[in-house]
């Protein structure tokens, strides 16, 4: 099973679960796909593809720890809770010019688990096929809490906007 995470701010990222429906009419994605979609709407065409709009905190957990592979945008927290759970984790930002986000902030985020080696990191949802191709032999570096770190980089963040 592959879980789709996309998190409860009040933000779509319909585009994500389309290319997970088209890579599932293509057979390049043949298991069962559980979406925690929170505020996304969307009718899947697959009946593989089950859609939760929102769950408790113990049900996102079961579907995490049950889960083969993570698939997530491009959220702090999702990233992070998934790789505490020791998982392999495709991350996919949001992006601004498609209305899914306040800005483009998600595509640094995930530039930068991608390169410290902890997730498969892409930048658009047609990276999407290869990434999955990717993740049986995805080796990921265990996270590594750094607080101060992640303060920096919010913080130079937050002066740039």
């Amino acid at each position: 099973m592959i879980f789709v995470m996309l998190g409860t701010q009040n933000n779509p990222f319909q585009r994500l679960l389309e290319e997970i429906d088209r890579l599932m009419d293509k057979n390049v994605i043949t298991e069962e796909v559980v979406v925690q979609a929170g505020y996304t709407q969307y009718q899947p065409k697959s009946e593989k593809m089950k859609i939760i709009d929102f769950m408790p905190r113990e049900e996102l957990d079961t579907f995490e720890q049950k889960a083969n592979f993570i698939i997530t945008h491009g959220g702090v927290g999702s990233i992070i809770t998934s790789l505490e759970k020791g998982k392999k984790v495709i991350a996919v930002p949001r992006l601004h010019e498609y209305g899914e986000h306040v800005n483009n902030h998600q595509t640094e985020i995930v530039e930068k688990f991608n390169k410290s080696g902890n997730i498969i990191g892409i930048q658009c949802v047609e990276e999407l096929a290869k990434a999955i191709k990717q993740v049986k032999n995805f080796k990921p570096k265990p996270y590594i809490e750094n607080n101060h770190k992640m303060l920096k980089l919010i913080e130079e963040f937050i002066e740039n906007i």
